[in-house]
């Protein structure tokens, strides 16, 4: 084990790309690239292919085909259907499947595939909840798009492991932030244009239902998204000293996984987050449902989509930013980005009980579904709101992920801590969808959802407090206290 602590503390630093050889001897060693980086005996589109930020965009640009279509379509309002019940429904069933999938039975199969089986094994169901809605606008199938919601939430599942473990560990500590920033802009890209193209087919429609030509837009377009998986790049073979030190750690037995599973799941700072993960989507039913989809119509409702997901892309950035910022130390950013989400969620959340009081009053006077964004007296504050909901979804999710980030550099670790935040994830945003399936009153969903996210702000704080400036593999991994003291003397 010394001898491979030893090996592993000749690998340069991502930011350096060469590193004293650790010789304990207190020599000058002469700089050594590593092959592993610069990417010798590669070709040149190997080398590009296996680049970090390379892999990163990839992911990106798949999810801009698969979920971000998906929330495009979700964004509308009851998947653009009149009725809102079915939609409810079936994301209730998305939403238990992930939650009973993603850490028991996707993240297992990533230990043992990888990210590009695992990300093939799940990405198709996607294109198969359109084509569910589509079926529904002809025969009006409501156990079809059920089922196919059950089915997605086992595809998601797979596929936000993927991504999550990639976006976690396949860049530097030091562009974490930005990593999460570019996969928020490009993902919600989808989603903006996925809705702008909804707008543009829907325009003069006043059926209130989506047409088919929307689905299968959609449809075509996530079909692709699947495919580009065959290009996902295994952690082996990613140009990134940090993450192969980590995978150096890993034991990748049966035991070893179960083990590596539990060690890293009992902690007491990951109990931390569990409130932050289970509140990550609880408001969606309400804002998509009873913000957007019963108050505005048709064509209002997918332009709003539109600048919701847009202003996600606004918020991932800004909160990239800020988790990144130089001139802070990583505990320093922690508590800075703490502040900025809690700070944020507590004006916006605060608005939303101003809206809540309006629109009341606009239902007692006939207004369901009526409220068009050509009427600016009414619409722009509703409008305005709702561009602000999604940028705290971006705010909220990307300062989550950057936690998990904190807590380790290894993809396998990661893909165990995602799964635990997309399963907690799944279960709390099921509970508030089948609640908004019950038509639970919408001041009471409001106060849920504001309560929620303040409290879990609140119970994560000692974990943010404790945040280290550095994330060491042999400390996580559990070695021993001389070979942690060796690596943190290496990387300094």
């Amino acid at each position: 084990m010394a001898q491979a602590a030893h090996e592993l503390d000749k690998m340069p630093s991502a930011d350096k790309h060469i590193e004293d050889s650790a010789t304990g001897a207190g020599q000058q060693a002469s700089p050594i690239t590593s092959d592993l980086e610069q990417g010798h005996g590669q070709s040149k589109l190997m080398r590009f292919y296996s680049h970090p930020w390379t892999q990163i965009l990839l992911i990106s640009m798949i999810c801009f085909c698969l979920p971000g279509m998906y929330n495009a379509l979700t964004g509308i309002g009851g998947s653009g259907q009149v009725d809102p019940t079915v939609a409810a429904n079936a994301t209730v069933a998305l939403l238990a499947t992930t939650a009973a999938t993603a850490l028991l039975v996707a993240g297992p199969i990533f230990s043992v595939t990888g990210p590009r089986i695992c990300f093939l094994i799940g990405g198709w169901a996607y294109a198969l909840y359109s084509g569910s809605l589509l079926h529904f606008n002809h025969d009006a199938n409501g156990a079809f798009v059920i089922g196919s919601g059950a089915v997605l939430g086992i595809g998601a599942s797979f596929v936000w492991i993927v991504q999550g473990a990639i976006m976690t560990t396949y860049v530097d500590e030091s562009q974490k932030g930005r990593a999460i920033a570019v996969f928020w802009v490009i993902f919600n890209f989808g989603g903006g244009i996925g809705s702008l193209v909804s707008f543009s087919l829907n325009y003069n429609n006043t059926a209130g239902t989506v047409s088919d030509s929307t689905y299968i837009a959609l449809m075509v377009i996530m079909i692709f998204g699947w495919t580009l998986g065959f290009f996902i790049c295994s952690p082996k073979h990613v140009r990134l000293a940090q993450l192969h030190r980590a995978v150096e750690t890993e034991k990748n037995t049966i035991k070893g996984m179960l083990k590596m599973t539990l060690s890293t799941l009992m902690k007491w700072r990951v109990a931390c987050m569990i409130p932050l993960f289970f509140s990550a989507n609880v408001f969606y039913s309400y804002q998509q449902n009873n913000v957007n989809g019963y108050t505005f119509n048709l064509r209002t409702r997918s332009l709003n989509g539109a600048l919701y997901w847009f202003s996600q892309m606004a918020g991932g950035l800004l909160i990239g930013l800020i988790l990144d910022l130089p001139m802070l130390s990583r505990p320093n950013r922690a508590r800075l980005g703490w502040f900025f989400v809690f700070a944020t969620g507590m004006v916006i959340w605060g608005g939303g009980y101003q809206f809540q009081l309006w629109q009341d009053k606009f239902f007692a006077e006939g207004g369901k579904q009526t409220l068009d964004f050509k009427d600016s007296k009414k619409a722009v504050g509703p409008m305005f709101l709702y561009i602000f909901y999604g940028c705290y979804d971006a705010l909220w999710q990307g300062f989550a992920y950057w936690l998990i980030g904190t807590e380790s550099n290894s993809t396998s670790r990661a893909a165990v801590l995602v799964g635990m935040y997309k399963g907690l994830q799944a279960a709390g945003a099921a509970v508030a969808w089948r609640l908004n399936a019950l038509h639970l009153a919408p001041m009471k969903q409001l106060a849920m959802d504001w309560g929620l996210c303040i409290g879990s702000l609140i119970f994560v704080l000692p974990m943010v407090l404790t945040i280290s400036d550095k994330t060491v593999a042999e400390e996580e991994a559990g070695f021993s206290g001389s070979e942690v003291q060796d690596a943190k003397l290496a990387e300094e």
